[in-house]
Order: C-alpha cells, then structure tokens, then sequence
C-alpha cells in the first residue's frame, strides 16, 4: 500500500474526530460559538475518494470473483461495527445519559446493523445508524456491493459500468418519491467513489501531475477544502468538498515518497483510521463524562479538551486494531507457542 494513502487516511480520520470534538463542547454549552472553530467533516470525503482508488488499485490486473471480494471486505468492515453497534445500544437502553444522540429502538437497531439507512432514532431529522459516524458505512457498503457485482464485467469495460450504474443509481431515486432510501442513495455523493476509481486507473497508467505541480496542488486541494467547508453546506459536498478531496489524492499519489523517509506513527495511525472512526465517538463521550464528574469546564478549556480527544480517539483506537486485527492475533499466538 502507498505510503501516501495511509497518511490521508490519518489525516482524514483525525479531521473527523476533531469535527465532532468540538460538537462535544457544543453539547454542553449551546450557546457556545463555533462557527470559526468547526470544522473536519470533510475528512469524511477524503476517505470515500480514497475508498474509490483503493478498490480499483487492489482489483485491477486480477481475477476477483464478488464473493471473495465481498469476503474480504465483510472481514474487515462489519465484526467492529457490529461489535460498537451493539454496544452503543446497550449503553443506550442501559444508561441513555451517556450516548446523547442514541435511543435505544429495535427497527434502528436491525436496520444500522444491515447497512440501510433509517432515520435516527433520537433524532428523526438525522439519516443516521445506532453509531452515528457508520452513516459512511452505509454508502461504502453500496459502493462495496455495486463494484463487487461489477467484478464480472471485463475490466476495460468496468469503469464505464460503474459510472453508468452509479448514474442510473442517482437517477433513478430523483424520479421515484421521495423516502429516506431515495435520498440517499440519490446524493451525487456517491460520485466520489467513483472519482477515486478513475484517479487509480490514472495512476495505473502513470498519467500523474509534474513533482513540481504536485506538492503546490496538495496544498492548495487541503486549504480549498477547509474554506469550503466553511462557505458551503453538506447539500453542495459532493462538487464543493468533493472536488478538493479529488484534488488532495490525485496530489498525493504523484508525489514520490519511496525516497523520503516513512513518518511511522502517522503511517501507523492511518492503518488504524477504520477503528479510530469507528470508535471516537465512544473516547469523546468517555471524555466529556470524566470531565463532568471532575468537575472540569470543557468550555472554558476548549482547546485541551479537544487536544485530549484527539489525543484519546488515536491511543483508543490504535488498542482496539490491535486487538481485533486478525494477522495481529495470528502473531501473538504463534509467539506464544514459541514460548511454550
């Protein structure tokens, strides 16, 4: 794998927890003014482009049949959501203080479990599942289950299968009324998968920006996706933040970094990022709680509370992927027995 998509994934996961760090403060303190503190959403753009490029980079030049592709990303996506949906529901039936934006209920339960949107249950104006960050997953599943089925198209004709499908997708659910599927699943959002499809064949290709255009064009691609984060809604992402996320990877992957020295832990943390994502929410509440009960007024030390956030998400984690990294356990064990 790059080297330079492990770094976005951190980047991109550590934007997200220090998105929703700040929406902690606001839960406590609504009056507080975060207009010009928050922002990081659009990490998760960055990691549906990413997602795109991936699938392409590690299917294309071999035969892949769907149901060992789906294998594979069933292994490493669904046992930890699972695992923190199921505890988010218990938290929520049991002690329902602690997880705000979770109410226990059966149908949202079963439906965040599947992968299907559904609206949230302590909130009905929030297309979300029991985690609330999992809403990604929905989509990535949907990618996942149409690039899978697309595996069996020839590979010269797959990306022109793909953008059809995808705009048939969008099209389609324009056309039909108006439910929480149809919305969904008809948000050009999903355009952003695709769009890191084409910038994997492109790399593939060794079609890639000048070394000296590309550095520049990083960091212009990150500084236009914080201002538009600023200037533009979620309803304008899939262009306004889609675009500079586009931007951001096809940068990235032109640079050449085999000659510079590897950054370890934020190569690390991006390998982490899928159980940093899925499990900040988990830290940040832990967090706000221990402040609460140390008295601490999280409002007036904002900055350190969300330093320890980010802090806290990265170390939590980083001991959640490697406890439930299956080579990793592969590792202990046949160390063990060589112990023994």
């Amino acid at each position: 794998m790059l080297v330079q998509l492990q770094y976005l994934r951190a980047i991109a996961a550590l934007m997200v927890v220090y998105f929703h760090s700040v929406l902690q403060v606001q839960k406590v303190n609504s009056g507080f003014d975060s207009q010009f503190h928050l922002f990081g959403e659009t990490g998760v753009d960055i990691f549906f482009v990413l997602s795109g490029f991936v699938m392409w980079l590690t299917t294309a030049g071999r035969e892949m049949r769907p149901l060992d592709f789906y294998r594979r990303r069933i292994q490493r996506i669904v046992p930890l959501y699972w695992l923190a949906t199921l505890f988010s529901a218990a938290v929520a039936l049991i002690a329902p203080s602690i997880l705000k934006s979770t109410v226990f209920n059966i149908p949202h339960l079963v439906a965040s479990l599947l992968f299907l949107p559904w609206r949230n249950a302590a909130d009905p104006e929030l297309v979300a599942p029991v985690v609330i960050p999992g809403w990604t997953l929905n989509y990535e599943m949907f990618f996942y289950l149409v690039f899978g089925l697309l595996l069996l198209v020839r590979e010269k004709w797959r990306l022109y299968a793909l953008f059809g499908t995808m705009t048939a997708v969008i099209l389609t659910c324009r056309l039909l009324p108006v439910t929480t599927a149809t919305t969904v699943y008809g948000d050009p959002i999903i355009y952003e998968f695709l769009a890191g499809v084409v910038l994997a064949k492109l790399y593939l290709e060794k079609v890639l920006l000048p070394q000296a255009v590309a550095w520049p064009a990083l960091v212009v691609g990150f500084a236009f996706l914080l201002i538009n984060e600023t200037l533009c809604d979620a309803s304008m992402r899939a262009y306004m933040w889609g675009i500079p996320a586009v931007v951001i990877l096809c940068s990235a992957v032109s640079i050449d970094f085999s000659k510079r020295p590897v950054i370890g832990w934020l190569s690390y943390l991006g390998d982490a990022s899928y159980s940093i994502y899925i499990t900040h929410a988990f830290t940040l509440a832990l967090i706000r709680v221990v402040c609460g009960v140390l008295k601490i007024d999280i409002v007036t030390h904002g900055s350190v509370f969300v330093s320890a956030c980010i802090v806290g998400s990265a170390i939590g984690g980083a001991i959640v992927h490697e406890l439930t990294t299956p080579s990793r356990w592969g590792k202990w064990k046949k160390k063990q027995a060589a112990i023994a």
